[in-house]
């Protein structure tokens, strides 16, 4: 999985397309384990969280810079959920693992 800085050159467009759906294959992944969404749900949550922005967009790509577990983790259980929930403050082993797989 790739964490880019946005303020960094231009993407090249394979690079920022295989980097948007690694992160929604993650986030969809986070959805499905952590809060039992189903895989459709999963997928339709991730491509709405992960939109294609136009390649001459400012901001494009900004949504790399927290990994997919932080913004689906948000999304489940809320701003904070490291705090009520501190097991899920650093990405799981089996994320880990999963996110490696292409």
């Amino acid at each position: 999985m790739t964490t880019t800085d946005p303020s960094a050159e231009p993407w090249d467009e394979d690079e920022y397309l295989e980097t948007l759906e690694e992160e929604r294959r993650a986030f969809a992944w986070v959805l499905r384990t952590e809060g039992g969404f189903s895989p459709t749900a999963a997928l339709d949550a991730a491509i709405e969280h992960y939109p294609v922005e136009p390649a001459d967009s400012a901001q494009r790509g900004l949504v790399f810079h927290d990994e997919a577990w932080h913004w689906a983790l948000l999304r489940l259980y809320g701003e904070g959920y490291w705090r009520e929930r501190p097991e899920l403050a650093k990405p799981s082993a089996a994320y880990r693992a999963q996110a490696h797989l292409a």
